[in-house]
C-alpha cells in the first residue's frame, strides 16, 4: 500500500509540472530579469509552506543568480522578520502582516510576487491590493483553480493541481527553474 501512495503522490506532481503553463512562467522570468536590471526590489510573501518558499527564493534569487558585472537581484520576503510580522498580527490583525510592511517600503515598478497555495489567503490578498495601488508588478503563484489570486495580480501561475502538498512542492520546483534561468541571463 505504501508503495503505491509513493507512486500515486510522484505522479500528481509530474503531472502538475508537465501540465504547468510555461507561457505564464517565462512572463515571470521576464518580471524578475526586468526589476534586476532596473534596480528595483522584488518582495516576496506567503504562508506557512508558501512562507518557506518565499524565505527560499530570497535566498535562491538573491545569491544564486549573481553574476560579475551584472546587477543583483534585489528580494526581500515579508514573511521573515517574526517581530515586525508578530507585531502587526498581535495590532492590527493577521490580515494585514504584509501590506503594513509593504506600505512604506515599496514603490511604483517595485515586484509583489505573491505566493498561496489556494490563492485565497486574506493576508496576501490584501497586499496584492495594495502593490496594485501603489504601482508595483504583481505577480502570483498558486494552485488550485486560481482562487481570487489569479484574478489581482497581472501574472499568475496556477500549478494545476487540487493537492497542497503537490502543489507546494512544484512552487519550489518554480524556485529552482527561475533561479537556474536567471543565473543565465
Amino acid at each position: 500500500m505504501e508503495s503505491q501512495l509513493i507512486e500515486t503522490y510522484f505522479s500528481e506532481v509530474i503531472r502538475s509540472i508537465q501540465n504547468l503553463p510555461r507561457q505564464e512562467l517565462l512572463k515571470v522570468i521576464d518580471i524578475l530579469q526586468t526589476a534586476r536590471l532596473e534596480g528595483k526590489t522584488v518582495y516576496v510573501f506567503g504562508n506557512g509552506g508558501s512562507a518557506a518558499t518565499a524565505s527560499h527564493m530570497v535566498c535562491d534569487f538573491g545569491k544564486n543568480t549573481r553574476q560579475p558585472g551584472k546587477p543583483t537581484i534585489k528580494i526581500i520576503a515579508l514573511n521573515d522578520n517574526m517581530a515586525t510580522f508578530s507585531a502587526y498580527a498581535n495590532d492590527e490583525g493577521y490580515e494585514r502582516v504584509f501590506v503594513e510592511q509593504l506600505k512604506p517600503l515599496a514603490n511604483p515598478g517595485d515586484v509583489a510576487l505573491a505566493i498561496s497555495g489556494s490563492g485565497n489567503s486574506p493576508n496576501v490578498l490584501l497586499a496584492v491590493e495594495a502593490a496594485r495601488q501603489i504601482g508595483m508588478v504583481t505577480v502570483g503563484l498558486t494552485g488550485f483553480e486560481g482562487g481570487k489570486l489569479k484574478d489581482l495580480v497581472e501574472t499568475c501561475v496556477i500549478v494545476p493541481s487540487d493537492d497542497i502538498a503537490a502543489v507546494e512542492d512544484v512552487h519550489m520546483v518554480i524556485d529552482h527553474v527561475i533561479t537556474t534561468i536567471l543565473s543565465q541571463m
